[in-house]
């Protein structure tokens, strides 16, 4: 059976073609043959054509500033066609392999392996699994939303092509359409002329929430339902397994823009949204429950509710007669899409918990089970029940998050006005006020008093003094989870226990509200955790916030600032290291851990493929229950296409279901104290080389000649600022713009520097390739960070980074490039000879990547290089770069 019309060549092929067609009519001949003479002029020198580049360099540089902007434009455009192509392509390959039963990491392959266990132990896993991703507003997305919203609308037409069959005038038809939206995407100005706002990124995400995940989790549920019937005997509920939550609107931590305003609209706007959809299908849900009440009997629990609605909603109710006589269903669902329109409003009869909204549905489909309509109940009522239990009232629940110097702040400059001095007490002194003040009823501080604060302190307390309101308006789980950053003490998160306990939010031994997360991201957090969450545990208000909260912790983990701190290597150790510690800490104190993993779409910031970090996780810390963000342009790549929106849910459910009944079978995952030890001494000399090149005196002013930080600070990329202070140091940049200016640079050195220093450390100690070997084969853990540093490995090019630090200071090139170059080909010798390959990857989809992409983005890095080397760069030059910025993200798929 034939599924797919085209191949990935068709689509590059016809779309570059039509890319060209329309570069040459809306600029003109001279200029669309610019584009094709510097196209060509890479496609030979990667061919070995050409000997140099110095042609395409002398051809860029004397270009008209005009005619530099057209072809960055031209090869911009080009890669945001070609993403749409080889997207296409992973939708070609994920439905040919589930028709011909050999896709990997499927809900079936799980199933399967679930299947050896006994129907006890499945039901275990599933009731244990939770898996929550979490999407941020981190400014990673270099689109803009006009620009996203034009591809998506030349997706879906070469979906069209690609998956029915068409008449040749249908098929030109759709080309036409094409051709329009690619002209108007070539009108449509690329680089923002806005910041955006933290509404527009939480409009963003969404986005991705209503249009693509609402109707991809059913889909989920009932494949994984089937797959569970045919490979597990007895009869087994599949309960709830992830849900969606959200940073954007919500996280605080470096934003001044976002505001208790910001919020509260986030929160309503999400619940207008899912409220509308949930209403979209009952509407849709009552085409079909068309049964004449006269023939069949909706029994006696229907009917009780049936009548309590009456009751509630005696207009709506005589409407609902009249409309649908003896249709009971269609009556009933017309007075729960009324209780939905009531949700939040002034009018009595709303639904108040989204728990009533899921009785009505579970009592429709047993009523239809009933009278023998099984296949209606699965095929209609169940999604929806699945889609209420996934998304509640409120589309995606948001977490707080701040920085913990502003929680210390605020509560010395409240305590101040009650004669205490905060500031002047010691770790242990401020703990044990805290926890006084938790414990009494009355409470300490007025938080609407904020005269006379500073403005971050204000804010602070603004924000706890809103919580409670919110909670009450949008429910508990709409806004449930704090995230204090930089947490490197008990006392920090003792202090968001004391604001919300001040708040109202909690009323210990009874009630809290929130679940309180430190995020250890420092070298001395992590090795402090159980100084950290030990004495947690044993603190008296702490604990009773636990037990009020179910007895778990969330814990996160902030894998990009590591990696800043430590280097790729080291910070991968010490993570995987602090993960095992936390997880004896909470076993220790019959705590139930949920780690969150900060991770980024990047290598250097924890990215990588998803299903493989999960198994790669240690069996002490699979606890069932997990979560990890979602950033930037990794939230688009996964979820914009409702086909790999599903896949990627799918293969998170296959890793976890799996991860957790490996860690059943085998708590504690068995590593060879000599593969410790080497670890031990690898990352230990991998810190000390990475620590070594950033504070080499110079290295800041080589990383600002050397990429185009100065260029992406302005970029307008999020509503949040590039560092956290404004001073140019390594330690005060943040994590997104370190990595995205490498990237750029195509020395994508956060993810993979100092590697090759940790294994030769380890090699020159005694070590053996054969042992390095051995752990690559049988070690989970090792071979996912050596995979992931070859990854970043395969997409650095040396030859494109060495014109980048051409720019720099002589004396600085001369220190710091071959130095660099030096541990990228021993790193790239090692991880070869231990992976017993030719070649750094095992994928063979990204080598076809690399070589289609590559000819293309290397124009724009070196018109790139030309334009930061101009000390005064005219108005148009100033675009032309920043448009250069746009389009390496797009061709490297990438940013940090």
């Amino acid at each position: 059976m034939r599924l797919h019309n085209r191949e990935i060549r068709q689509d590059v092929r016809e779309l570059g073609a039509l890319l060209g067609d329309v570069l040459e009519d809306q600029t003109s001949r001279r200029a669309f043959e610019t584009v094709e003479s510097c196209r060509q002029a890479a496609i030979d020198y990667r061919s070995g054509e050409l000997d140099s580049r110095d042609t395409l360099i002398a051809d860029l540089r004397g270009l008209s500033p005009h005619h530099q902007r057209v072809v960055a434009r031209g090869f911009t455009t080009y890669f945001e066609l070609i993403n749409l192509a080889e997207e296409r392509e992973r939708v070609r390959t994920i439905r040919t392999e589930s028709h011909e039963g050999t896709l990997e990491d499927s809900l079936e392959t799980a199933a399967e392996e679930l299947g050896n266990s006994d129907v006890d132990t499945v039901r275990q896993v599933l009731d244990d699994v939770l898996i929550e991703p979490t999407f941020t507003a981190h400014p990673t997305e270099a689109r803009r939303k006009t620009v996203k919203s034009k591809l998506r609308t030349i997706s879906t037409e070469l979906e069209t092509l690609d998956e029915r069959l068409l008449t040749e005038k249908e098929e030109g038809q759709i080309w036409r359409d094409i051709d329009a939206e690619v002209t108007s995407l070539w009108q449509t100005p690329q680089v923002r002329n806005r910041q955006p706002e933290p509404e527009d990124e939480a409009r963003n995400v969404q986005w991705y929430l209503e249009n693509t995940l609402f109707d991809v989790v059913g889909e989920v549920y009932d494949e994984l339902a089937d797959a569970i019937d045919d490979e597990v005997e007895g009869d087994l509920e599949i309960p709830k397994l992830f849900e969606f939550r959200s940073w954007a609107g919500s996280d605080r931590d470096g934003n001044p823009y976002v505001t208790p305003e910001v919020t509260a609209n986030t929160l309503e706007r999400q619940r207008s949204v899912i409220l509308e959809k949930y209403r979209e299908e009952l509407k849709r849900l009552s085409g079909v429950l068309s049964q004449d009440g006269s023939r069949i009997d909706p029994g006696s629990d229907f009917l009780v509710t049936l009548e309590d609605d009456r009751e509630r909603l005696p207009g709506s109710a005589r409407t609902a007669e009249e409309r649908y006589p003896d249709e009971p269903y269609r009556q009933k669902l017309k007075l729960m899409r009324e209780r939905l329109q009531r949700v939040g409003d002034v009018r009595p009869g709303g639904y108040d918990e989204v728990d009533d909204l899921l009785d009505d549905l579970e009592i429709i489909a047993r009523s239809l089970r009933n009278n023998g309509a099984e296949s209606v109940a699965e095929a209609h009522v169940d999604p929806i029940r699945r889609q209420v239990a996934t998304f509640g009232f409120s589309l995606a629940s948001l977490d707080l998050r701040e920085h913990q110097q502003n929680h210390t702040d605020a509560i010395a400059e409240a305590l101040d006005r009650e004669g205490i001095d905060y500031h002047a007490m010691d770790e242990e002194e401020r703990a044990d006020l805290l926890t006084e003040a938790i414990l009494q009823d009355e409470p300490v501080v007025d938080l609407s008093e904020t005269e006379g604060l500073s403005e971050s302190s204000t804010k602070v307390l603004d924000l706890f003094a809103n919580l409670g309101d919110w909670q009450t308006e949008y429910g508990v789980h709409a806004i449930d989870t704090y995230a204090i950053s930089m947490t490197d003490e008990p006392s920090h998160v003792l202090e968001v226990l004391f604001l919300a306990d001040q708040a109202g939010v909690v009323s210990l031994p009874e009630h809290c509200g929130l679940d309180i997360v430190p995020l250890l991201e420092t070298e001395y957090a992590l090795s402090g955790a159980r100084r950290i969450m030990g004495t947690l545990f044993e603190n008296e208000a702490y604990a009773q916030a636990l037990e009020a909260r179910g007895h778990t912790q969330e814990i996160m983990l902030g894998y990009s600032d590591s990696n800043k701190e430590n280097g790729f290597l080291a910070a991968n150790w010490s993570l995987y290291k602090n993960q095992r510690r936390l997880g004896e800490i909470c076993d220790d104190h019959d705590v139930t851990m949920r780690l969150f993993h900060g991770r980024g779409g990047s290598i250097s910031r924890g990215g990588g493929p998803m299903n493989e970090a999960l198994l790669a996780l240690p069996n002490s810390t699979v606890t069932g229950q997990v979560k990890f963000t979602e950033q930037g342009e990794a939230i688009a790549e996964k979820y914009a296409n409702p086909r790999i929106a599903e896949r990627n849910i799918e293969q998170m459910v296959n890793a976890q279901l799996r991860a957790r009944l490996y860690a059943k079978e085998q708590p504690e995952e068995e590593v060879r104290d000599e593969w410790v030890e080497a670890m031990e001494t690898m990352a230990d000399a991998a810190r000390r080389e990475y620590r070594d090149l950033l504070e080499s005196d110079g290295f800041v002013r080589y990383f600002e000649q050397a990429t185009p930080i100065t260029v992406i600070e302005d970029l307008d990329l999020g509503s949040r600022p590039a560092s956290r202070s404004g001073e140019r140091t390594v330690e005060d940049l943040r994590a997104i713009p370190w990595v995205f200016s490498w990237t750029q640079s195509r020395c994508i050195l956060p993810g993979w520097y100092a590697l090759a220093t940790g294994l030769d450390a380890y090699l020159d100690d005694g070590g053996s390739i054969d042992t390095l070997q051995e752990m690559y084969e049988e070690w989970s853990f090792f071979r996912t960070t050596l995979d992931n540093a070859a990854l970043s490995l395969s997409r650095t090019e040396l030859e494109i980074a060495e014109q980048y630090a051409d720019l720099a200071n002589d004396d600085l090139r001369s220190r710091f490039f071959p130095r660099v170059t030096g541990e990228y080909e021993r790193a790239t010798e090692l991880i070869t000879t231990i992976g017993q390959r030719e070649t750094l990857h095992t994928r063979d989809w990204l080598g076809e990547n690399l070589a289609r992409r590559n000819p293309y983005v290397d124009p724009l890095n070196l018109l790139q290089v030309y334009l930061l080397d101009r000390t005064h760069r005219t108005d148009i030059e100033e675009r032309t770069l920043r448009l250069t910025v746009k389009g390496i993200a797009a061709g490297m798929k990438n940013t940090g």
